[in-house]
């Protein structure tokens, strides 16, 4: 199964990444997040269209254009709105792995019980 060109996962990630490294490459920005460039080519352009990031051109060392990927203010907020809703999804995901580990140790507990009597 083929994952969405454009999900709220690699978009919030490229959010937080280019908050603190605006001109990273998309190669470098591939890389990090473990995605692939087409990706992220694809949801930097939707970024941009949402009006969450611009593009500003500036000479790299080696004297190629290169480009920043900065946040703009209905980026940070963007941001911010989905950081609160990661928040919530990964705290379920923990009580729920928490409560998982706990049914493990009773039945471990009980499996030891019976194979030492």
């Amino acid at each position: 199964m083929n994952a969405p060109m454009f999900d709220d996962t690699t978009s919030y990630s490229l959010l937080k990444t280019l908050e603190d490294n605006p001109s990273l490459s998309q190669r470098d920005l591939a890389k990090r997040l473990g995605v692939s460039l087409g990706k992220v080519n694809f949801c930097l352009k939707a970024l941009i269209e949402k009006g969450c990031l611009k593009v500003a051109n500036f000479r790299n060392s080696e004297n190629k254009l290169a480009y920043a990927y900065l946040l703009t203010p209905q980026g940070v907020e963007h941001k911010a709105l989905m950081t609160v809703e990661f928040l919530k999804i990964k705290t379920q995901e923990y009580e729920r792995l928490r409560a998982e580990i706990a049914e493990l140790k009773r039945e471990s507990k009980q499996v030891k019980e019976v194979i030492h009597g």
